[in-house]
């Protein structure tokens, strides 16, 4: 047969007697152009996909050890910036983004790369006062070494595409991905493209709940399908997503986490934001996945929307593909614009070989998915 059937069991074999073979997204493309998308498949096992992208919707959740006299803990403040308790006697979560009234141009970003630099970080706790708990505040330092459990949430870890940003109003105009330009005097992108795992996986279907992922050098699991789950959204011929499409949910320890892959940021306008690397596996196991996996970036398409408009529905100049985005200049409206990435390719980049080394030692785990992402999805627009 021109394309052999695999089984995730069978690349596990494989890769325990060191004889996985692993390429790049990137990789896996050039090679299906040479030689053709048979001799590929033929070739390659797993291909590793993955993109260093901004987010704030994300948390990070700490377990405090308890205090002496006992303390409920309600609300409390670590490295400057807000906190939220009550789910549990020493239970912590601290948003990664933050708003723009937020003193010092912080958020709980900037306090994880703090606590993974090996800082000590000022913490103040306030608490109900309760017969067990009488303890109503402290004030202590906190360091990473100190928690047995500290985890990173991420509610969007993955988005099968991005959107294109621009706007058609005068001046500058602040954005989740920062300063447009306008009118029509930038545009940035979101997505990586070819590189990405969402257009390297269609509907990502092979991220089921509990699946691994490598997270900033560290290897996390997926909970679930993630904020913004559209997986029914418009696609091309081919099946890859032409919006943001499917996303899941995923989480990590904060221990192993390598801040080479992990930036805080702040976006004038809008606030806090964590830049993460995310790269997850994709199992070659028969024509569909591979052929999935070889669509160039002048076949991947993604929406561009005026985001001068501050609506739920925003306007579209269509779509351009990735090609053109990486060239480094598209056309809006009749005119051409220099495009430019809302993400680091090349830390994208360097996460993504070091998945492709953690896949061929066995450090990382292939894993059949038990299921897959829910089908179902759509947001429900809040009116009032």
């Amino acid at each position: 047969m021109a394309f052999q059937p695999r089984t995730p069991e069978e690349l596990r074999q494989k890769q325990l007697l060191g004889k996985l073979r692993v390429c790049s997204a990137l990789e896996f493309r050039a090679l299906a152009k040479a030689q053709g998308l048979e001799a590929a498949y033929g070739s390659t096992d797993v291909v590793a996909a993955g993109s260093c992208e901004f987010t704030d919707q994300g948390q990070i959740w700490l377990s405090l050890g308890p205090c002496d006299p006992p303390l409920r803990l309600r609300r409390a403040v670590l490295g400057g910036v807000a906190a939220g308790g009550g789910y549990g006697p020493g239970e912590l979560c601290l948003p990664i983004g933050a708003g723009l009234d937020t003193p010092r141009r912080r958020g709980g970003a900037h306090v994880l790369d703090q606590l993974l630099a090996g800082e000590e970080v000022p913490l103040e706790l306030f608490g109900e006062a309760t017969a067990l708990h009488p303890r109503r505040e402290l004030q202590t330092r906190l360091q990473l070494k100190q928690l047995t459990t500290a985890r990173l949430l991420l509610s969007r870890a993955i988005s099968e595409n991005g959107v294109v940003a621009v706007s058609s109003a005068e001046g500058l105009l602040a954005s989740t991905m920062g300063g447009l330009l306008g009118p029509y005097g930038n545009a940035l992108f979101s997505c990586s493209g070819a590189r990405s795992i969402g257009l390297s996986m269609p509907g990502l279907s092979q991220l089921g709940p509990g699946q691994p992922l490598l997270v900033a050098g560290s290897i996390g699991q997926v909970l679930g399908p993630g904020s913004g789950h559209q997986p029914n959204c418009r696609r091309q011929a081919n099946g890859q997503a032409r919006a943001p499409g499917a996303t899941v949910a995923a989480t990590v320890n904060l221990h192993g986490l390598r801040r080479q892959w992990l930036k805080p940021c702040w976006f004038e306008g809008h606030g806090a934001a964590l830049l993460v690397a995310v790269a997850a596996p994709i199992l070659l196991l028969a024509e569909t996945q591979a052929r999935a996996a070889a669509v160039p970036d002048g076949a991947l398409e993604v929406p561009v929307l005026d985001f001068s408009i501050p609506r739920r529905t925003r306007p579209s100049f269509g779509t351009v593909s990735y090609a053109a985005l990486l060239s480094g200049r598209i056309q809006v409206d009749g005119q051409w614009v220099k495009a430019a990435p809302a993400c680091s390719l090349k830390l994208g980049d360097s996460h993504t070989a070091l998945l492709v080394e953690k896949l061929k030692d066995g450090s990382f785990p292939i894993r059949a998915w038990q299921a897959p992402l829910t089908g179902d999805g759509s947001l429900q627009p809040l009116d009032g």
